[in-house]
C-alpha cells in the first residue's frame, strides 16, 4: 500500500521505552547497590516501571496507546499494535514492535508535526527512512519495495563461526550413516536455543 500509493516511510526508535510506564500497583524493590541505610528491612517503592519487571512491556503499551488516542489515533481491529490516523487528506498508520515504531504517511509535514509530538511526549528517535526492521532490509525504489534478509542470515552465519563455509545445495553427504552421540551434553543450551529461535524466524518470515 505505501508504494502504491507514495507513502513516506519512517522508523522511529523510543529510547529506554519501558521507563516510560506508570505503574498502576505497588510494586517494591530492594535497594539497589549504592544505596544504604540503617534499617536493613528497607525497600523502595517504584513509580515507573523498570527494565525485568513483568509489568512493564504491558504498562509501555498502554502509556504509548494513550498517548496516540490523545492525539486521534484509532487502534486497527485487525492488528493489535497498528494505529491509524486519518483527518481530511492527512493519512497516517503507525506499526509499533516494543520500541520500534515504522510510520507510513500520506502528508509529510503532517509526520513532521507527530514526530515532534511524540518526542515531547518520550524521548524517541528518527532514525528516517525505512531502511532495517525486524531483520528485514528495506530499500525503496520509485515503482517497488525490495525486501531482503541477506543482513540477518549473515550475522546468524557470523556468530556461529560459519562466515567462511563453502555453500552446498545438499547439508550432508548421500548414503551418510548416523552414528550415537558420544559427546557431552551443553552445560548451558542458551546460545542453542536462541540460534534454533533465529532459524526459525528467518524461515518462516522469508519474503515472497
Amino acid at each position: 500500500m505505501a508504494v502504491a500509493k507514495r507513502w513516506e516511510l519512517h522508523q522511529l526508535d523510543v529510547n529506554n521505552a519501558f521507563l516510560h510506564g506508570d505503574l498502576d500497583e505497588e510494586v517494591y524493590m530492594r535497594m539497589p547497590p549504592g544505596f544504604y541505610s540503617n534499617d536493613p528491612n528497607k525497600v523502595c517503592c517504584l513509580k515507573r516501571s523498570l527494565y525485568g519487571l513483568r509489568q512493564a512491556p504491558r504498562q509501555w503499551f498502554a502509556k504509548l496507546s494513550s498517548k496516540l488516542s490523545e492525539y486521534g489515533f484509532i487502534r486497527s481491529y485487525a492488528d493489535y499494535y497498528l494505529f491509524i490516523y486519518q483527518q481530511q487528506d492527512v493519512f497516517m498508520a503507525l506499526l509499533v514492535y516494543v520500541d520500534d515504531i515504522v510510520l507510513a504517511s500520506s502528508n509529510a509535514p503532517a509526520s513532521q508535526k507527530f514526530k515532534a509530538y511524540l518526542h515531547a511526549c518520550f524521548s524517541v528517535k528518527d532514525l528516517g527512512p525505512l531502511k532495517y526492521f525486524l531483520g528485514i532490509e528495506i530499500a525503496r525504489g520509485s515503482e517497488a519495495m525490495f525486501l531482503c534478509q541477506r543482513k540477518y542470515a549473515l550475522e546468524i552465519i557470523e556468530e556461529c563461526g560459519l562466515l567462511g563455509a563453502k555453500p552446498t545445495d545438499f547439508p550432508i553427504e548421500e548414503n551418510h550413516k548416523l552414528a550415537l552421540a558420544t559427546g557431552w551434553e551443553l552445560q548451558d543450551a542458551t546460545c542453542y536455543r536462541q540460534l534454533v529461535r533465529r532459524l526459525i524466524y528467518l524461515t518462516i518470515l522469508g519474503p515472497s
